[in-house]
C-alpha cells in the first residue's frame, strides 16, 4: 500500500465511516428516562476526560514533541468504542453495554475537539471553525438530535449506516498494518511506549476506581467506567498522525504495545473490580 492510498484511506475513514459509527452509537430507543439513569456515568466520563488533560500536562513533559503529540492523544482517547464495548458486554451484560455507550460520549466529543487540536495548528479561530465543521463532531450532534426526534430514518438508510459503521474497526487495521510492515520488531521494545502503557492500562484506572469509590458510585456504573479507561491505545492516533503528516510509525507502536499489554491488564483489572466493588 503506497503512501498515498494510505492517505485517501484514511480521508474515507475519517470523513465517512468514523462518522457513521459515531452516529450510529446514539440508539433511538434511548429514552429521556434512560438517559436521566445513566447522568452519573456520564459526569464520570467528562471527569474522566480532564483526568487526561491533567495526566498530558504533566505526565510526558520529557518525552520528544512529536511523540508527545501521540502520547497525549492516546491518553484523550483509549480504544474503548471498538475493544471496549466487546469486553463490557461479556462481563457485565446489555446494561453494561447501554453505560458504556454513554460512556463513550464525552470520549468522542474530546477526540475531535481537544483531541484534533493536537494536530491542526491554526490560528484560534480557524481552529474553531475546523472543529465544528468536522464532520464527526457533527455526527455527536446530530445523534443526539436523533434521540429525541419524533420520527425514524428510513430502514434502508439505517442499515446503510450500520453497514458502513461496522467496517470502522475493519478498514483502519489496514492502514496500521501497511505502518507495521516498515516498522521492525525491535522497534516495538520502545520505553515510551512502555511508559504510555503504564499510565493507560494501570495508572489511570486505578485513580478512576479510587475517586468513584470515595463518591459511593453505583458498582455496576463504577465497573463499566473504570474497564472502559482501561483499554489500550486507539487506532485513530495512527490515522490522524498519518494524515497530519506527524510519528505515524510511532503511533503504531503505541498501538501495538499498549494492546498486547491489556491482554495480561485487563483480566487484572477485571479481577480486582470483582474483588471490591465493581459489581
Amino acid at each position: 500500500m503506497s503512501k498515498k492510498t494510505r492517505a485517501d484511506l484514511t480521508n474515507i475513514i475519517i470523513y465517512v465511516v468514523l462518522p457513521c459509527n459515531i452516529f450510529n452509537a446514539f440508539h433511538k430507543g434511548t429514552t429521556p428516562e434512560m438517559i436521566k439513569q445513566c447522568l452519573v456515568v456520564i459526569l464520570a466520563a467528562f471527569g474522566m476526560q480532564l483526568l487526561y488533560i491533567v495526566i498530558n500536562k504533566v505526565a510526558y513533559f520529557r518525552v520528544a514533541p512529536e511523540r508527545r503529540i501521540v502520547l497525549q492523544y492516546a491518553t484523550i482517547v483509549n480504544n474503548a468504542a471498538f475493544l471496549g464495548l466487546p469486553i463490557i458486554g461479556v462481563v457485565y451484560g446489555s446494561t453494561g453495554v447501554l453505560y458504556a455507550s454513554v460512556a463513550l460520549i464525552p470520549m468522542r466529543i474530546f477526540t475531535w475537539t481537544a483531541g484534533l487540536s493536537l494536530f491542526t495548528r491554526l490560528e484560534k479561530k480557524q481552529s474553531i471553525k475546523v472543529l465544528v465543521t468536522h464532520p464527526c463532531i457533527w455526527a455527536v450532534f446530530l445523534g443526539f438530535a436523533y434521540i429525541f426526534a419524533p420520527f425514524e430514518l428510513p430502514g434502508f438508510l439505517t442499515e446503510a449506516i450500520s453497514l458502513v459503521s461496522a467496517s470502522a474497526t475493519m478498514l483502519p487495521m489496514f492502514i496500521i498494518g501497511s505502518i507495521l510492515c516498515e516498522i521492525k520488531l525491535k522497534d516495538l521494545l520502545d520505553k515510551d511506549c512502555f511508559y504510555y502503557s503504564l499510565f493507560r492500562l494501570v495508572i489511570i484506572p486505578a485513580i478512576m476506581f479510587g475517586v468513584l469509590t470515595l463518591l459511593d458510585v453505583d458498582p455496576l456504573a463504577k465497573g463499566v467506567v473504570v474497564l472502559a479507561a482501561a483499554m489500550p491505545s486507539s487506532i485513530t492516533s495512527a490515522m490522524l498522525t498519518e494524515k497530519y503528516g506527524k510519528d505515524s510509525r510511532f503511533a503504531a507502536r503505541v498501538i501495538i504495545v499498549s494492546t498486547v499489554l491489556s491482554i495480561i491488564t485487563l483480566p487484572l483489572v477485571t479481577e480486582a473490580l470483582a474483588r471490591f466493588g465493581g459489581a
